[in-house]
C-alpha cells in the first residue's frame, strides 16, 4: 500500500481549502471523493470515443460498447458474481433497491405476505418496500436493535414466518457504522427458502466484498461510494431470481421484438437495462474499482479500523460527547451528540474551520426514533483520512463546547 501522503496525492480535491483553512472531509458516507485515474476515464469517454452502446456500426460506438462490457465484468470479478449475465447497471443503490422491490413484488408478493426489514435501514431501504406493500397488500416486520445499535437477532428469527417472501437489510449502518451480520441473516433465511436482499452502499468501500460467499440473493451499491462517477450504481442478482422476475422499464435495448401487439424481452442483464446506460459513469466506475484493487482491499480495510480506533479513543475522552452506535463491530463512522448543542450548531461551526461532517437523520429516521434523538453528527471516515486530521475534529468539538459555554 502506498504511504499516506502518495494517497492523498491520488485524490486532488483532498488538497484543497475551505474558509482558508485545509480541508478536512469527514463526509464519505455521503460520497467519496475521486482520485485523478478516475476522472481521466471518464474524461477519455468523451473526448477520445463517445459512442452509445449496443446501438451503433461505427467505431465509436464498438469501443464504447467494449469499454462498458469491460466495466461489466470488472464489477462482477469485483465482488465475485458467478455471471456477468448476473450484473445489472442501475442510478445507484436506491435505483437497484426499487427495481428489485417493484420487479420483485410483482412477481411474488401477494396480500397477506411480508417483508423483514431492520431498524437500521436507510430510507432507500424502508420506502419502496413500502410502496410495493401499498400495492400489493402485503406488510412490514422490524427487525429491533439494542443499546450499541446492533440488531437483535434472536428477534429476526421469531419474525419468520410461512408468508414472509423477502429479507431487505443494510450490510452497515450509515447512520451508525454498525456492521450487520448478513451472513447469519442470510443462512437463517434460505432455511426457509426466503431471499435476502442486501443494501451494500456503506459497506462496498470498506472490505473485501464475496457476493457468491455471502450467498446473498441480490447486493446493491452505489459507485459514488467507493470513489467511482455519481449517478452510476449495480445491483447484482442471482440468475434464477432475474430470469423471473419482470423488467421494472421499458424502453430501448430491453426489448426483444416489438410490434403493437406484443413485446418480448431481451436476455439477461439487457432486460433491466432500459434506454441509454450511464456508459461513462461505468467505465469511470470500474476504474475505481482498479485502483481500490490497486492499493489494497485489506490493507485499506485495516486502515481504517486503526482510523476509527484513534477517533473512538480521541472523541470518547470529551466528557460532553455522546457516541451513538457502539457495537465492536462497525466501520470507520463515529454518530455523536454534543450534550447541550444542536448537531445543526455543531457541524456548522466545524464547516467554519475547515472540517465537512454531516447532521440530522442521514435519511434513517427510525434510527433516530429508536435512540430518541433528532438526529446526530456523522463523522465518516476512509483510508485517505490522517490521525491529524482527527486531531483537528476533537480540536475543533472542544471549540464548539467552548463557544457554548
Amino acid at each position: 500500500m502506498k504511504n499516506i501522503t502518495e494517497i492523498r496525492a491520488d485524490f486532488p480535491l483532498l488538497a484543497r481549502k475551505v474558509y482558508d483553512r485545509p480541508l478536512v472531509y469527514f463526509d464519505n458516507g455521503a460520497t467519496t471523493q475521486k482520485p485523478q485515474c478516475v476522472l481521466d476515464a471518464v474524461r477519455k469517454v468523451y473526448t477520445t470515443y463517445n459512442g452509445n452502446v449496443h446501438r451503433g456500426v461505427h467505431a465509436m460506438s464498438d469501443m464504447t460498447s467494449e469499454a462498458f462490457e469491460n466495466a461489466r465484468e470488472k464489477v462482477r470479478s469485483f465482488i465475485n458474481a458467478p455471471k456477468h449475465e448476473e450484473i445489472i447497471f442501475t442510478s445507484g443503490t436506491t435505483g437497484s433497491i426499487n427495481a428489485v422491490a417493484f420487479s420483485f413484488g410483482e412477481r411474488y408478493v401477494g396480500e397477506g405476505d411480508e417483508i423483514i426489514l431492520s431498524t437500521l435501514e436507510h430510507h432507500a431501504n424502508i420506502v419502496p418496500w413500502q410502496m410495493m406493500c401499498e400495492r400489493k397488500g402485503a406488510g412490514i416486520k422490524v427487525i429491533p436493535v439494542n443499546e450499541k445499535g446492533e440488531i437483535v437477532f434472536e428477534e429476526f428469527l421469531k419474525l419468520i414466518t410461512p408468508r414472509t417472501r423477502i429479507v431487505a437489510v443494510s450490510q452497515t449502518s450509515n447512520a451508525l457504522g454498525t456492521i450487520l451480520p448478513v451472513a447469519d441473516i442470510i443462512k437463517a433465511a434460505h432455511s426457509s427458502g426466503i431471499p435476502v436482499l442486501v443494501d451494500g452502499a456503506q459497506g462496498i468501500q470498506h472490505g473485501v466484498v464475496d457476493v457468491s460467499a455471502m450467498d446473498c440473493d441480490f447486493y446493491a451499491f452505489s459507485g459514488h461510494k467507493i470513489y467511482g462517477p455519481t449517478g452510476i450504481g449495480i445491483l447484482y442478482g442471482k440468475e434464477k431470481w432475474l430470469e423471473e422476475m419482470p423488467p421494472y422499464q421499458g424502453g430501448g435495448d430491453m426489448v426483444g421484438k416489438v410490434t403493437f401487439e406484443k413485446t418480448t424481452y431481451n436476455s439477461l442483464p439487457f432486460k433491466f437495462e432500459a434506454g441509454t446506460m450511464n456508459y461513462a459513469g461505468a467505465i469511470g466506475l470500474a476504474r475505481a474499482l482498479d485502483y481500490v484493487t490497486e492499493t489494497g482491499r485489506e490493507d485499506i480495510a485495516e486502515r481504517e479500523k486503526m482510523l476509527l480506533r484513534y477517533a473512538t479513543e480521541r472523541l470518547s475522552a470529551i466528557s460532553q460527547l455522546k457516541i451513538y452506535g457502539t457495537s465492536e463491530n462497525k466501520i470507520s463512522t463515529i454518530s455523536f451528540l454534543i450534550d447541550g448543542i444542536h448537531q445543526y450548531d455543531t457541524g456548522t461551526i466545524l464547516d467554519k474551520t475547515g472540517i465537512a461532517v454531516r447532521t440530522g437523520t442521514h435519511c434513517a429516521q427510525p434510527v433516530m426514533d429508536r435512540f430518541g434523538i433528532a438526529g446526530t453528527v456523522r463523522a465518516s471516515m476512509c483510508f485517505y483520512n490522517t490521525i491529524e486530521e482527527i486531531d483537528a475534529l476533537g480540536a475543533g468539538i472542544e471549540k464548539v463546547i467552548s463557544m457554548f459555554s
